[in-house]
């Protein structure tokens, strides 16, 4: 008999794995927080092994090294990956034990594509496939982007990545299920995941990558492709070196008096609590990054790397969550935090400042007016869908950079469903700008009326 749990990291839209028999286990790609892992190990009442990564991440840091360090398993990473530590390097064809009394091993098999050295795992009891751990290579309805290495490497990688789908589609059985690490909101994923679980025989029937052939896949892989997080430029070289075990103790106190000084030195000043709440009132010059789905991916993508981080939460709770996911992308210590409300967070003689929110009806009563300017904040890919006639269109991710290009006016922000609108909006905001954030979704825009759809 096996197991398999999942080790859901939803903030980063990735999964690690804990899989094994009565006695021992492996971990697939664990998150940097390695307790929720071990916390797993305890409930199964099993010993870990061994710890694998498929590939060297370039969307968050590992917690691998840490995790084979604790538990003292062997720590296997793809032999052409190049670390700066002590691992087992990892060659095709490859076997460990995972459990002996369980008639469990782990094969490894070369699938690279999404990285040059990327690795596939299967689980096999009695050498029988059970499940093949994909990483990055084969995910649910589509692949792992290939251009994350190297600019010059892209199109030999995707078509690495097409080959490495035929290979597991042709080793493997039907059945076998496939269990990736990203495509559940990681931008690592060329699209996203269609679906939560699937198996080689329904990838064999919705994948482009095992239904197209190669010249048509790459294409129109490559075409698909959206910005690279700009933060992922420096995941990968932390992971090689290895990174430092994480460090979740409450970060220093800070008062409205230190609060104000850190804003006047130009740090980051973070506001996590909810993005009606931040508009409603909020410290002048701070940004709004709600603590909810993807705050920390796009604070790490936004944020210029290694700038001081003040976080500012509603409760003790909600700032230790935060900076738990923000380790997970190298964000691993605030210089300071407070817990409250703007009231706790002013001088004594201080004025929150405040902004309106409103929906695309609205929005549809006043545009296009003298004076008002829409900003769209979505992606390419997302604009290239349909969008709103006269419409300013820059990225969220770009927004920070180019605040100067918004024209004059009041500022009506929009994204799809409202996140991203509020941290735009606090972006232009914290510049003096007047703005609406517009907390809708995308369809209601539609419905309004508003949307010019892309002929």
């Amino acid at each position: 008999m096996f197991f398999i749990d999942t080790v859901d990291v939803a903030g980063l839209g990735n999964r690690g794995y804990l899989a094994g028999g009565e006695r021992t286990a492996v971990v697939v790609d664990p998150p940097r927080d390695i307790d929720h892992v071990l916390a797993a190990a305890v409930r199964r009442d099993v010993r870990i092994t061994h710890v694998v990564e498929t590939h060297l991440h370039n969307d968050y840091v590992s917690g691998g090294l840490e995790l084979a360090r604790l538990t003292g398993a062997t720590y296997l990473v793809p032999a052409d990956a190049q670390v700066s530590f002590a691992r087992t390097p990892v060659r095709d064809g490859d076997r460990v034990t995972v459990d002996a009394g369980a008639g469990l091993t782990l094969r490894a098999l070369a699938t690279p594509g999404h990285t040059p050295h990327h690795t596939s795992y299967v689980l096999e009891e009695d050498g029988t496939a059970v499940a093949a751990f994909t990483g990055g290579s084969l995910l649910i309805g589509t692949v792992g982007r290939p251009d994350l290495v190297e600019p010059r490497l892209t199109e030999r990688l995707a078509r690495a990545q097409h080959a490495s789908a035929h290979r597991l589609a042709a080793e493997l059985p039907d059945e076998t299920p496939v269990l990736p690490t990203h495509g559940f909101g990681s931008f690592c994923s060329s699209t996203q995941a269609a679906g939560d679980a699937t198996t080689i025989g329904k990838e064999k029937a919705q994948n482009e990558a095992l239904t197209l052939d190669v010249d048509t896949f790459v294409a129109e892989l490559l075409a698909g492709l959206d910005d690279i997080p700009a933060y992922y430029t420096h995941m990968g070289p932390l992971n090689a070196a290895g990174p430092r075990p994480v460090d979740l103790t409450p970060p220093a106190v800070a008062d409205a008096e230190e609060i104000a000084a850190r804003l006047a030195a130009g740090e980051w000043v973070v506001d996590l609590r909810s993005r009606v709440a931040f508009a409603e009132g909020h410290v002048a010059g701070t940004f709004n990054f709600e603590a909810v789905g993807q705050f920390a991916m796009y604070l790490a993508w936004l944020i210029p790397w290694g700038r001081p981080v003040t976080l500012l939460a509603e409760s003790a709770e909600q700032l230790a969550d935060a900076q738990r996911a923000l380790t997970r992308v190298g964000i691993d210590r605030p210089a300071a935090a407070a817990t409250g409300g703007p009231a706790d967070w002013l001088p004594a003689d201080g004025t929150a400042a405040a902004f309106p929110r409103a929906d695309f009806a609205e929005l549809a009563r006043r545009h296009p007016a003298e004076g008002t300017v829409v900003l769209d904040v979505r992606r390419d890919s997302e604009r290239a869908d349909g969008h709103i006639e006269g419409s300013v269109h820059i990225p969220l991710h770009t927004l920070h950079r180019r605040i100067d290009e918004v024209p004059e006016g009041e500022v009506w922000v929009h994204c799809a469903g409202g996140t991203r609108a509020a941290i735009a909006a606090s972006l232009l905001d914290a510049a003096g700008r007047r703005v609406v954030a517009v907390d809708d979704a995308f369809d209601s825009a539609e419905r309004a009326g508003l949307v010019v759809r892309a002929r």
